[in-house]
């Protein structure tokens, strides 16, 4: 299979982030012909002026429609490229040099009809995005909930850094209205309809994520109250690791509550994990204050991502509610 890649970029009220992402794609080693296509989603704050001064360099499509979601843009997008593989970023990624080079040579010695790739902090990176960064990819916090290296048909993307093929598009109807988790609904139903997926390791984006942690903590919060609807969804995908953000707190608070009653033992195992964690984000940063403040982005992640689950489960399940009615804010509208 010839592959011919579409390169999907939804954009909302960040031309600056769509200039450093157009930047790193033009010192791409690829040398095959892509596309770009960028859907800016009803943006206050337009990009199409930055998206014209690459057009010289990259072969860009631009277009503006009525903000609907990110999901609704990317399906958007998919349907106006011209190439036969779609590559889906975040606007708040870099891309190093050879990330397209990458791709094509993993898909065209292993081909699957969908990918993802990790993502890792850039040395340019604020120290809050790189604790948070490590709060999101290591292994010892959540970010090693999902699938692994080793798990080539499990593996779930997510859609900062994302491959599907056309076909896989087309037969699944792209992403759904939930967000966010509109990327793992997505796997779900691909793998129903019998499509691999796997993990392209090399495949590196370095992503922004552009949040405080007053934000970051908002944010996990809906990853945690989105799974049980995913679960709900997609029966035969939960997990019981699902449940170790909530028990972890649970446990915390019940650890506090002995240590003041006089027996500091379990205190003391939660103790042994924030230094774990301390040692092994100071090993990949290289500095005290970076691990410091990812002790405290892991602290963050746990309590809101396990709050977010608890109360999603509970809700789903005593009330007759659906999830749209019962959590409004986690559903895009359909567009008239």
């Amino acid at each position: 299979m010839q592959l011919s890649f579409s390169l999907i970029i939804p954009v909302y009220n960040r031309p600056e982030e769509i200039k450093e992402l157009l930047e790193s794609l033009v010192t791409q080693t690829y040398s095959e012909k892509y596309e770009v296509v960028i859907l800016e989603d009803g943006s206050q704050n337009p990009s199409e002026d930055i998206a014209k001064s690459y057009e010289e360099k990259i072969n860009i499509q631009y277009y503006f429609k009525e903000n609907s979601g990110p999901g609704d843009s990317r399906n958007f997008g998919m349907k106006k490229a011209r190439g036969n593989y779609f590559i889906i970023l975040d606007s708040d990624c870099l891309l190093p040099p050879n990330y397209l080079a990458v791709i094509h040579a993993s898909l065209t010695e292993d081909y699957v009809d969908f990918f993802g790739g990790p993502d890792t902090a850039h040395p340019d990176f604020t120290i809050t995005q790189k604790a948070i960064n490590y709060a999101m990819t290591a292994m010892l916090t959540t970010g090693g909930l999902r699938g692994n290296k080793k798990s080539t048909e499990k593996f779930q993307p997510r859609s900062f850094n994302m491959g599907i093929s056309r076909e896989a598009f087309e037969r699944s109807e792209g992403f759904g209205r939930i967000h966010p988790g509109e990327d793992p609904d997505l796997t779900f139903r691909l793998w129903k309809l019998g499509y691999k997926s796997k993990l392209i390791p090399e495949a590196v984006v370095h992503h922004k994520r552009r949040i405080d942690f007053k934000k970051f903590y908002s944010q996990v919060k809906k990853f945690g109250m989105v799974r049980p609807i995913l679960n709900k969804w997609h029966s035969g995908t939960a997990r019981l690791s699902y449940w170790l953000p909530t028990l972890f707190i649970s446990g915390m608070v019940f650890a506090v509550i002995l240590a003041l009653l006089g027996n500091p033992v379990l205190i003391l195992a939660y103790l042994f994990y924030f230094i774990v964690v301390f040692i092994d984000s100071l090993y990949k940063n290289r500095t005290i204050t970076i691990a410091l403040m990812s002790v405290f982005a892991v602290l963050i992640q746990f309590i809101a991502y396990g709050l977010g689950f608890f109360k999603s489960t509970f809700l789903l399940t005593f009330s007759r509610k659906k999830p749209q009615e019962l959590f409004p804010a986690l559903f895009f509208k359909e567009q008239e």
